[in-house]
């Protein structure tokens, strides 16, 4: 199962790169229409924004797993062992219940827009579930690695360096 997310996780990472590779196709689309119309995409601005968005979302999960989130520790390093893995335990536990409310809400939004055949207001005119998605699956993927990170830190699988790090240990 741990392969299976290790995966999950490393496709979602590779998904993002791709859909940064659309932001930029979008934007060079934009800026090549202006000089030849032949290559202007209606709404190309809307979809660089699409697939910003969507490459943010799809990077949080394999980000995550790969200890690249951005930590604040000025308090937890001042703790013991014992007060750092409580802590530490805590803060997965919050992240846990944060990112599963937001994969839920975004999953929501996503039926909502379905339902409602809620449309773009710009050029493009795209339903707006499609682009939704991105953030669906990410955040729901998030939760899943914050799952993954909680098991691993209570099966000890991830130990406190001197640095005051966490490591995985294999």
């Amino acid at each position: 199962m741990r392969t299976f997310f290790d995966r999950l996780f490393e496709a979602t990472g590779w998904l993002a790169g791709l859909f940064m590779i659309g932001t930029l196709l979008a934007v060079l689309s934009s800026i090549f229409g202006r000089i030849l119309p032949v290559l202007d995409l209606h709404g190309a601005d809307a979809y660089a924004g699409y697939c910003m968005a969507t490459s943010a979302f799809l990077a949080l999960a394999t980000t995550l797993r790969r200890g690249e989130h951005i930590r604040v520790t000025l308090i937890i390093n001042r703790l013991s062992d014992a007060g750092y893995r409580r802590m530490d335990i805590f803060c997965h536990v919050v992240a846990l219940v944060v990112s599963s409310a937001l994969a839920w809400y975004s999953i929501q939004l996503v039926l909502q827009s379905l339902n409602y055949n809620d449309i773009s207001t710009g050029l493009d005119a795209t339903p707006l579930w499609i682009p939704q998605i991105g953030m669906a699956v990410g955040t729901t993927v998030l939760a899943l690695a914050f799952v993954a990170e909680l098991v691993d830190l209570l099966a000890g699988r991830k130990v406190r360096e001197e640095s005051g790090e966490m490591a995985r240990t294999e």
